[in-house]
């Protein structure tokens, strides 16, 4: 899922292409990738007692990096490339001048900014909490028979921590707290289930204008029979006395 934000954002910042077409798409990878890159050691029959979890046996240590750890450093260098990227080409948009002052462009900017802010952590997070399960299962790999306690007390201290280090990183911006109150997490809800809105468009009948009488002997306001204008919806009424 890190990886479809990264992705989504740089499609919609630096590309500038709409996404929402692709949700589908983003549910097919995020689920469809971990379930058969999960499956295909269930099916070789390779899961087993591995140090604190039961995961890919000792036996299979090139199964552990084919499947886990070089996609994933992979795919947070990959990250890193891509929010350098972003954060470029937001910075050059932030500090452009285009002459005119145009207030969608300049809320787009800041939203731009407000996104990119906590987002632009994700990598680094991920590559934290990964470093120490990467050196416990290189030395996994290097001595099978001689498992190291604090590389291994380590491993299972930092791994589980993606989820913690991602809301310690939220944590952080101001603006994410007042999200949080009951006011805007109701606003959220309502605008996601309830808004219904539809904006429609006006088409106005055709109009044929004529002209008035210019000399009019009479000064009664209720004699008056002038047209200033017609329309084929109106109906005009006699007015007698």
């Amino acid at each position: 899922w890190v990886c479809l934000i990264t992705l989504n954002l740089y499609l919609n910042l630096v590309r500038e292409i709409s996404t929402s077409r692709y949700e589908i798409f983003y549910h097919l990878m995020a689920w469809g990738v971990p379930l058969v890159m999960a499956s295909l050691p269930l099916i070789r029959g390779y899961y087993g007692p591995a140090g604190a979890w039961c995961w890919i046996t000792d036996d299979h240590v090139a199964w552990r990096f084919g499947i886990w750890y070089i996609p994933l450093f992979s795919l947070i260098f990959l990250m890193i490339c891509c929010y350098a990227r972003i954060i470029c080409v937001a910075n050059n948009r932030m500090q452009s001048w285009l002459g005119t002052f145009n207030p969608e462009r300049e809320r787009r900017k800041v939203s731009l900014a407000e996104e990119i802010k906590p987002l632009k952590w994700y990598p680094s997070v991920y590559l934290l909490v990964s470093i120490f399960p990467l050196i416990n299962r290189l030395h996994n790999a290097f001595y099978p028979q001689d498992p190291s306690f604090p590389l291994t007390f380590l491993h299972v201290l930092s791994a589980p921590l993606h989820g913690l280090a991602n809301a310690f990183v939220f944590g952080l911006d101001k603006e994410w707290w007042s999200l949080l109150s009951p006011t805007g997490m109701q606003l959220a809800l309502h605008s996601r289930l309830c808004d219904q809105t539809r904006i429609g468009e006006y088409h106005p009948g055709p109009v044929r204008y004529t002209q008035a009488d210019l000399f009019d002997p009479s000064d009664d306001d209720d004699n008056d029979t002038n047209v200033l204008f017609y329309s084929p919806d109106m109906t005009l009424k006699d007015r007698g006395p």
